[in-house]
């Protein structure tokens, strides 16, 4: 039997208690939810204050009619967590939102509404930086939440950069890469630098390798150097692997062919091999993110159709570890949704999933007994030369302050 691990929520320890504030989708009949900046979903989700930055998030409602659905925000603290401020500490007018903006599917075998909005808006305007939740919920049961997106607001008081480099404490070109990252906060009225920042690091929009530090190893004039810190050294990895199901005519990248059975397509994956004593090959991909794209399409947000993608992995049963399948599709969670199941019939491990059509990026991570985090090592590899997406989040609680503001972000790529 196995036992499917327990996900670490957010940052590092957080208590079992802890409420979900995970991205995520609790109604079968949403899909395809995207967060990112100024209509690009590839884009980290971080607007800054004060300018023209916007939030956009769009989903799929799989349906006939369009339904009335509202949003409403709560505003967190740096670890993910309601900071417990009142509406008007953080919002100006309601903290209620209508989504108005909508279209139907056109000539799909699958029938959807697609959603979309973006914040700040006329109805719905945050006033202060930080980390913030949104959940989707009907207009007549806003207990019942059908999803939730994670977005932030920053205030780039404080100049932050990043570097990793494979060249890092514990090996040396090898099998890990090392960030190291500068915060100035000439102009972010930090009274006690060393222990009044929380710098956030994750790789590649992972959640279970996210990490946080909090006390620079020194620092020169304004600046902080956050350097040779255990807790920055990340498992090198491997570049995602890639498919495409762009088109219902013709099988795309890494499909092998497609079916229709009534009520969908099927599109059924190359049987995907272990990496981890291949040498490393460079593929540019978008680190874990998708794109939705039908090929023949002036329109995909509502032209491109649903279908079943069937992956399967050629990989020992192993009775204790878990596999998950990992990129922005699955929303990063470790759920039943994205776990590999092993076919005795078959030898190989599968999953089949509803997804639209597009370009994805895709990976596997085995997530061992014990473990609140999934491992490239054993099925992609860890490479050296992966050329991976770093992100840094800088955030500050100024003494008498009740939330946790957001003064810095900064994101780097690998470099040789």
């Amino acid at each position: 039997m196995r036992i499917l691990p327990a996900l670490l929520i957010a940052l590092v320890a957080v208590a079992a208690h802890a409420a979900d504030t995970m991205t995520g989708i609790f109604d079968d009949r949403l899909r395809t939810l995207q967060v990112g900046l100024n209509g690009d979903p590839l884009a980290e989700a971080i607007a800054v204050l004060g300018t023209d930055d916007r939030i956009s998030i769009a989903f799929d409602r799989l349906a006939d009619d369009r339904e009335y659905l509202r949003y409403s925000l709560t505003h967190c603290d740096a670890r993910w967590q309601p900071s417990g401020l009142v509406d008007s500490e953080f919002l100006n007018g309601f903290n209620e939102g209508t989504i108005d903006n909508y279209d139907f599917s056109q000539a799909t075998t699958v029938h959807y509404v697609h959603y979309w909005l973006t914040l700040p808006n006329e109805q719905v305007s945050p006033t202060i930086s930080g980390n913030y939740l949104l959940k989707i919920y009907p207009e007549d049961d806003p207990d019942n939440v059908l999803a939730q997106v994670r977005f932030m607001l920053s205030e780039e008081t404080a100049r932050t950069f990043a570097q990793a480099s494979p060249q890092t404490d514990i090996d040396y070109n090898s099998r890990h890469q090392q960030l190291s990252i500068s915060v100035d906060i000439d102009q972010a009225h930090v009274d006690d630098p060393f222990n009044d920042l929380f710098v956030v690091a994750s790789q590649n929009d992972r959640l279970d390798t996210q990490v946080a530090v909090r006390q620079p190893l020194r620092m020169s004039g304004s600046t902080l150097y956050f350097e040779h810190q255990m807790p920055l050294i990340f498992e090198a990895g491997n570049e995602y692997r890639r498919f495409e199901t762009v088109s219902t005519s013709y099988p795309g990248m890494r499909v092998e062919n497609i079916e229709f059975f009534d009520p969908y397509y099927h599109f059924r994956l190359a049987t995907d091999e272990r990496r981890d004593d291949e040498p490393y090959v460079y593929d540019q991909t978008q680190n874990g993110g998708y794109v939705v794209r039908e090929y023949n399409s002036d329109d995909s947000d509502v032209q491109a159709d649903y279908g079943v993608v069937h992956f399967s992995l050629d990989y020992p049963d192993s009775e204790s570890a878990t596999i998950f399948l990992d990129g922005d599709f699955t929303l990063r969670r470790f759920d039943e949704n994205a776990r590999m199941v092993f076919n005795p019939a078959t030898g190989l491990y599968e999953r089949a999933m509803l997804l639209k059509q597009g370009s994805y990026n895709y990976q596997y991570l085995l997530v061992r007994p014990g473990m609140s985090h999934g491992t490239t090592s054993a099925i992609e590899g860890d490479k050296y030369q992966t050329v991976n997406r770093y992100d840094v989040r800088v955030y500050h609680r100024r003494k008498g302050e009740r939330y946790d503001r957001l003064i810095g972000t900064a994101s780097c790529r690998t470099s040789i």
